[in-house]
């Protein structure tokens, strides 16, 4: 097309609004994309999706927090108290120190937090230190939570300690901890949050005088961030925000495999004829009848779920589609057009005359189709993915739905985990349908009075 031709098009494009939202949305897929790729770059994506102590501070299956604000509810977020930032008292005694380390803060939630963890750092210590944990509640009271020997690095789970449970009445520590006290006794009442200052004391006994010990207190929260987060407590934006470029990418790849080589190979057969153009329609029959998923299915079972691989697989089994019989009877009544006679006339080679006579004369025509096949596509590599056919290692839509239904997300009410992926996924295909459906009415005047 010369650019007089293109100009004329993206004017006649301008009046259908489909395609300015379509182009929209594309263009905020794209952005998505870079901005994700440069942010977090791949090995980086990689590494925090297979597991990482990042994930530690984050809760499991938290809602997104604009669900909350928009639902009016008043859902916490994680809390995290750090040693760095409280008024330590040190003493010393024979053979090393006592430390008092009051992690203190601010409740005013208008719900419990889901869980409560303590970490605790020793490195480098001979002997390990010992900690004595007590909680101080606003209202004056105080409830030892026992003792423990710190290693290098402790986790104590203090939602798990069915002893402080059983002291609390019955309700797990999270709860019984930050309820008001009425509502611990009475195992009939609801509990209700009680407001106010709290404060983890913890007296240490440290037998190493160079050696270092710092302490976390983390309340979960019950929502986080912009997406939430799933069972292994990660943050389900990266997945989706990575699954944007992997989807387009794996999209916008095999339409362009196929569609380019489908369309050159009916060329060489339109032209050629005789033998060549049998073998090719007889490829493409036999080709026809074999089903695209059932063999991605074999290949990911028996060999590899590799996401190249399924490309690979995806543009081999695209090769002899049905559409080669489509671009022939396009090409069919080009090749007997007079200027093919005065390019044969003139001396041009048959490379030539198929490259630069037949296939550009059909290309405007192919545009639309092109577009609208991209989706199709990404709707692909995401079904696998449900499946359990996507590559294990990338974070892609298709992978958190299938996370979602091995954890039975919309049985549990976590809804917001299935619902993210597929909103994305309905908004790639609608971006590139209406695109790709006024690029046909611009392209075949025929299509703009229906």
């Amino acid at each position: 097309m010369t650019g007089a031709r293109w100009r004329e098009g993206w004017r006649e494009l301008r009046r259908y609004p489909s395609a300015l939202l379509g182009l929209t949305i594309i263009a905020a897929l794209v952005a998505l994309s870079l901005y994700t790729v440069i942010a977090i770059p791949y090995g980086e994506a990689l590494a925090k999706w297979r597991g990482s102590e990042a994930w530690q501070r984050h809760p499991v299956n938290a809602a997104p927090l604009w669900l909350d604000r928009l639902t009016g509810g008043e859902a916490p977020r994680t809390l995290v108290v750090e040693s760095d930032m409280a008024p330590v008292e040190e003493r010393a005694f024979t053979g090393g120190r006592r430390l008092r380390i009051p992690l203190a803060f601010d409740f005013d939630a208008g719900d419990f937090p889901s869980e409560l963890n303590l970490f605790l750092r020793a490195p480098g210590h001979e002997q390990p230190p010992f900690a004595r944990l007590s909680w101080q509640t606003p209202d004056g009271r105080e409830l030892a939570l026992g003792g423990y020997r710190i290693g290098a690095r402790e986790r104590i789970s203090l939602s798990q300690d069915r002893a402080l449970e059983r002291r609390l009445g019955g309700l797990v520590p999270h709860i019984g901890l930050l309820a008001e006290p009425g509502t611990v006794e009475d195992p009939d009442a609801e509990p209700r949050v009680l407001p106010g200052r709290y404060t983890l004391l913890m007296d240490v006994l440290v037998f190493d005088e160079a050696a270092t010990f710092d302490a976390e207190l983390v309340l979960y929260g019950r929502v986080h961030g912009i997406a939430g987060t799933d069972h292994q407590r990660r943050d389900l934006s990266l997945a989706l925000m990575w699954g944007t470029p992997v989807a387009l990418a794996f999209g916008l790849l095999a339409a362009v495999g196929t569609t380019i080589t489908t369309l050159v190979i009916a060329a060489v057969g339109v032209w050629y004829r005789g033998w060549v153009d049998a073998i090719i329609q007889r490829l493409t029959e036999v080709n026809m009848i074999l089903p695209i998923l059932p063999i991605l299915v074999m290949v990911g079972t028996l060999y590899s779920t590799s996401i190249w691989l399924m490309l690979g697989v995806v543009v081999v089994l695209g090769i002899f589609s049905a559409g080669i019989k489509m671009y022939r009877a396009m090409l069919l009544p080009i090749r007997e057009a007079p200027y093919i006679e005065a390019a044969q006339a003139y001396g041009a080679s048959n490379p030539r005359i198929v490259l630069h006579y037949l296939i550009p004369r059909i290309l405007p025509v192919l545009i639309p189709t092109f577009v609208t096949l991209i989706p199709t596509f990404v709707f692909l590599e995401a079904s696998l993915a449900v499946l359990g056919l996507g590559d294990p290692r990338l974070p892609t839509w298709g992978k958190v739905l299938n996370d979602a239904q091995s954890q039975s997300a919309l049985y549990n009410g976590y809804y917001y985990w299935v619902v993210s992926p597929a909103v994305l996924l309905m908004l790639t295909g609608l971006g590139f349908a209406m695109l790709g459906f006024a690029l046909d009415r611009v392209f075949n005047p025929r299509l703009r009075s229906l």
